[in-house]
């Protein structure tokens, strides 16, 4: 599914006001008729006892159509955006944007801003004399990368730096398995254009549109307990740094600055090249089976030993866990000989039975939704994903309905079992569905001659806070492992070379663009991520993703997430760094500067 950075200019056309005058001829709209049958009725009233109350009456019949009539006119020449329709007016809240005015949102829809400094350097010379322009005039220049993060870690109002422009394969090391490339390749074209030479990427997250400076700046990862995030796939990069210029970093090279910089959050400099170390391209068959947590506790450690990729996909109100593992195509067997036992038709027989009937249950309520359009497609080209996403919309936050959704996704996935077989590039990839709300953490998990079973007793744990709560929480709870990272700021990094940590994400899908929906989801999402928050991250050692950390507004909790983040990560290392790099903090944004507070903010 493409998932790219929303960027649009406003061309909205500006208000165009009648008004009445000997130059503007144009009659006005005539008063409504209940307008004429409130004057009628006043008309009507007992006789008045003398002219001068007779024409007092009149001039407040007057005064009367007059006020409602200059009602109606405003309100139907008030410019609403059609979204707009549950929101409340707002002076001057629709009016017409300057033309120089960029949007840039998330993938998800649920951060935004505006700024007029939005630039697309195309080579290293325009970003190197951007970086010092903007630092000589303290203009905000935030790197942004494909606005995928959910929480929009690379936004900023003061202005950003995008490198979509500089997007090429500029070395290949066959031989090495190296790739030397510009920040703002994406991960899929990256791919493309490197499998001539039979090498890929050593891991994937689920999606391919991630420029790769973005990807490695917030200490993504794939899954595999035996693979490295992906930041750990970095030996040497390119860091523009507003305060020292273009400077070079690996291993060899101030290796201290180039671990704190491969996850350096857009903090420490643009990220221009990086050189990554690849492996070869190969088939993966993929198993899907359905288990329950009870087996899985038997066979955990099999499971993270022998599979080179493996994650778990629990749905909230049964007892079904899908489990999908992928592994090399064996050289001597070859590709498992496999027939399905279901269709795929008789896969999405439930869910299209759910959605039919839940379809005519909620018109008789009279709720309109864009499910019951005539012109809507046949329910038989949907995809799964589709079909979930439009379950979802006609009562997102009714537990009831979200539990039957839940049951008929458990079996789509029981009659779904099976093989699939393809390049590592085409079979990591997973389609997580529409817009949504994230919250994933990260937590240590063991050995991985020793795992400590914490991630499964974290997901028991989980789901019964979701019981007990009664959350309306939609399937699937994603559960990935990866190795360690030497990173000091991944929330994956250790100094012990056999950690393995686990990877937890909850969701909630935001199915309509309804806004007075939207926010109602919203509030329940940051329900169900408090609950989890303070029963379960202390306990486990859990902390965010830091594409999907979302800063609190209460000052308290804002406190207490910054002396929670100073026990885990490097913060004050951190800190002196972007002091010396980046003095005059261009690179930040309202993010890295409530978590990361420095005393002499600018």
């Amino acid at each position: 599914m493409f998932r790219s950075l929303s960027l649009k200019r406003s061309f909205k056309t500006h208000l165009k006001t009648l008004i009445h005058c000997p130059n503007h001829p144009q009659p006005p709209p005539p008063p409504s008729p209940v307008l004429f049958s409130s004057i009628r009725a006043l008309s009507t009233a007992s006789p008045p006892p003398s002219s001068s109350s007779d024409s007092e009456l009149r001039k407040y019949l007057g005064y009367t159509a007059l006020l409602a009539f200059c009602g109606v006119a405003t309100y139907y020449s008030f410019p609403f955006s059609e979204n707009a329709k549950h929101k409340k007016a707002q002076l001057f809240r629709y009016a017409p944007l300057p033309e120089d005015l960029h949007t840039v949102s998330n993938w998800s829809g649920t951060h935004e801003v505006q700024t007029r400094h939005f630039h697309q350097p195309e080579n290293l010379k325009q970003l190197e004399e951007l970086v010092k322009e903007s630092n000589e005039k303290r203009v905000k220049l935030r790197p942004v990368g494909s606005g995928l993060s959910p929480n929009g870690i690379g936004l900023a109002r003061g202005g950003m730096v995008n490198l979509a422009l500089m997007d090429k394969v500029l070395e290949v090391d066959k031989e090495k398995k190296r790739v030397r490339v510009q920040a703002g390749i994406r991960v899929q074209q990256l791919v493309d254009e490197i499998k001539d030479y039979g090498l890929t990427l050593q891991n994937f997250a689920s999606i391919r549109e991630q420029q790769i400076g973005g990807i490695l700046q917030v200490g993504a990862h794939g899954t595999g307990a035996k693979l490295l995030p992906i930041d750990e796939q970095i030996i040497s990069m390119k860091l523009v740094t507003p305060a020292k210029g273009t400077i070079e970093l690996s291993k060899e090279k101030d290796p201290e600055l180039f671990y704190l910089a491969r996850c350096g959050l857009g903090g420490l400099g643009v990220v221009a090249e990086v050189t990554i170390q690849c492996v070869e391209r190969q088939e993966l068959v993929e198993h899907t089976t359905v288990s329950n947590l009870k087996d899985l506790k038997k066979n955990h450690k099999k499971m993270l030993s022998e599979n080179k990729h493996v994650k778990y996909l629990y749905i909230p109100y049964t007892d079904t866990v899908v489990v999908v593992t992928c592994n090399p195509v064996s050289k001597w067997r070859g590709p498992p000989k496999f027939k399905p036992k279901h269709t795929t038709d008789e896969a999405m027989q439930d869910i299209r039975e759910l959605y039919k009937e839940s379809l005519k249950k909620y018109r008789a309520r009279d709720i309109t939704t864009k499910s019951s359009d005539s012109n809507e497609p046949n329910i038989n080209d949907f995809s799964f994903t589709e079909l979930r996403d439009k379950l979802h919309s006609l009562d997102p936050l009714n537990k009831d309905h979200v539990m039957k959704v839940n049951h008929a996704e458990a079996e789509f996935w029981r009659k779904s079992e099976g093989y699939r077989v393809g390049w590592s590039d085409d079979i990591l990839g997973f389609d997580c569905g529409g817009q949504q709300w994230v919250s994933e953490t990260c937590f240590p998990a063991g050995t991985l001659s020793k795992p400590s079973m914490k991630d499964l007793e974290y997901i028991e744990e989980l789901k019964k806070l979701i019981e007990t709560n009664e959350l309306p929480a939609p399937a699937p709870i994603e559960q990935r492992w990866t190795a360690r990272s030497q990173s000091p700021m991944s929330p994956a990094s250790s100094s012990a070379e056999d950690d393995i940590f686990s990877w937890v994400g909850i969701i909630m899908y935001l199915p309509t663009m309804d806004a007075r929906q939207r926010k109602e989801i919203t509030e329940e999402f940051f329900h169900y991520r408090h609950l989890t928050q303070s029963q379960l991250w202390d306990k486990y050692s859990a902390y965010e993703h830091w594409a999907k950390i979302e800063v609190p507004k209460d000052k308290e909790e804002l406190e207490a997430l910054q002396a929670r983040l100073k026990t885990r990560f490097p913060v004050d290392a951190y800190n002196k760094a972007r002091r010396e790099l980046d003095p005059n903090r261009i690179l930040s944004n309202n993010i890295l500067e409530k978590l990361f507070p420095l005393s002499d903010n600018v």
